[in-house]
């Protein structure tokens, strides 16, 4: 410790003191509701550092995510707390998070999420139809480029830009039959190629 940082010390346990020596002084009446104010203030200090602490290893388990093992030919994705599978698949640059569903046909993507890869909406060509749990549905058909899963790159992918209501984009059959091994596993989808 340099002699700055110890007099920087210095400077902030005297300053401390002096704040301390103020807050006792002026509180003596009432000593059992200070010590019990600054325990608990004590107490929410250490949990927020000890939040901070173990921040990484509590994300992957409020918020799992998907692993690439591309040495390994593997994909997993945790079940989410909703009961679904979710993948994140990069789209000229801009990551789209897509539910897995079995019961899908083709890659459906949002009309928000095709605006964010770029797909001007506006000259879209909306001649397909799709039957979904709300109904039918316009669709346009389009063409990915530049997509990619960790460093599993797909090239160009077809999909379908869902013209009604789809809070996120769907990765149906199309894309699931793309791999080699599609497995649910402990709570776990696995995808190999």
């Amino acid at each position: 410790m340099g002699e700055d940082e110890f007099g920087r010390l210095i400077y902030l346990v005297l300053l401390g003191c002096v704040i301390g020596g103020y807050f006792f002084m002026s509180n003596r009446e009432r000593m059992g509701e200070m010590a019990r104010q600054a325990a608990l203030w004590a107490l929410i200090f250490v949990g927020v550092i000890v939040g901070i602490g173990l921040w990484n290893d509590l994300r992957d388990t409020v918020l799992p995510r998907q692993a690439v093992f591309a040495e390994e030919g593997r994909i997993e994705a945790p079940r989410r707390g909703d009961g679904h599978f979710y993948l994140t698949l990069n789209i000229a640059g801009e990551p789209v998070e897509f539910v897995v569903d079995t019961g899908a046909t083709d890659i459906v993507l949002s009309e928000g999420d095709a605006k964010r890869v770029g797909i001007d909406l506006d000259t879209l060509n909306y001649s397909g139809r799709a039957l979904t749990a709300n109904g039918e549905v316009r669709t346009a058909r389009v063409t990915l480029d530049d997509v990619s899963i960790g460093e599993f790159d797909e090239g160009r992918l077809i999909a379908w830009v869902n013209e009604g209501a789809l809070d996120t984009s769907l990765l149906g059959m199309a894309y699931l039959e793309r791999f080699e091994r599609v497995e649910i596993k402990s709570d776990k989808l696995v995808l190999e190629w």
